[in-house]
């Protein structure tokens, strides 16, 4: 996925600005490198490799010997050798288990490698929990008119949300949004964010324009028009 340059960013501001000349909303950008850190798909990749290591042994041809009866054994030898040989059997179990497990983590662990067999689901989820995170921490719904929009992009994930404040839900369909998000998927699905980007901040300029017009002379601007740049968690 391609990084945001500092041009690139200057050419989100410049669009933002334009957007928000024709509305008294306010439009807010912001973009991350990655919005998890997926130590759980490590975990549940090593431990469901590990549950693996008995087929192994089976696999291998690994087996309990299992003494002749018919030998001069007395019975307590018997018991004794078929304990000491399943005692080896769990032993040689553990130990190829537990490598497995640290084998298949460090594996996984490879940040593309452990993105890529992160399910989609468990990354929207983070998507949206640090975006959502992100929109309170900031005070983003405390603009006088509540009329704030979030368009936060995790680069990693190649996934968006877009967050309006309770002054724009109450006056526009969910649905209405769903041009401004077609913009953000079909940039980042591109590898382009500042497209992405740019044409969601046009279509959430045409929306808030629509129902929430300028007025006459100056209003202020309460949400930077700069891009915020969060460190990757």
């Amino acid at each position: 996925m391609k990084r945001l340059s500092p041009s690139d960013l200057t050419a989100i501001e410049a669009a933002v600005r334009e957007a928000e000349a024709r509305t008294t909303g306010e439009i807010y950008c912001v973009v991350t490198e990655e919005s998890g850190h997926y130590a759980e798909t490590v975990i549940a990749w090593a431990a469901g490799v590990a549950l693996l290591g008995p087929a192994v042994l089976l696999a291998a041809g690994v087996h309990v010997a299992i003494p002749d009866l018919f030998s001069s054994w007395s019975a307590s030898d018997v018991s004794a050798a078929i304990a000491q040989a399943v005692r080896n059997a769990l032993i040689g179990a553990i130990v190829v288990q537990g490598a497995l497990f640290v084998i298949t983590a460090l594996i996984v662990a490879i940040h593309p490698i452990r993105r890529a067999l992160t399910p989609k689901s468990v990354k929207r989820h983070q998507v949206h929990r640090r975006a959502a995170e992100h929109f309170a921490a900031k005070g983003l719904h405390l603009t006088e008119a509540r009329t704030g929009v979030m368009i936060f992009v995790s680069l990693g994930e190649r996934m968006a949300e877009l967050i309006a404040d309770e002054g724009i839900a109450d006056h526009v369909e969910p649905h209405v949004w769903d041009k401004a998000m077609a913009a953000l998927t079909e940039g980042l699905k591109r590898g382009d964010p500042e497209a992405a980007f740019e044409g969601a901040v046009r279509q959430c300029g045409d929306v808030l324009a629509a129902k929430f017009p300028a007025p006459a002379g100056e209003k202020p601007n309460e949400l930077p028009d700069a891009v915020v740049v969060l460190p990757h968690i």
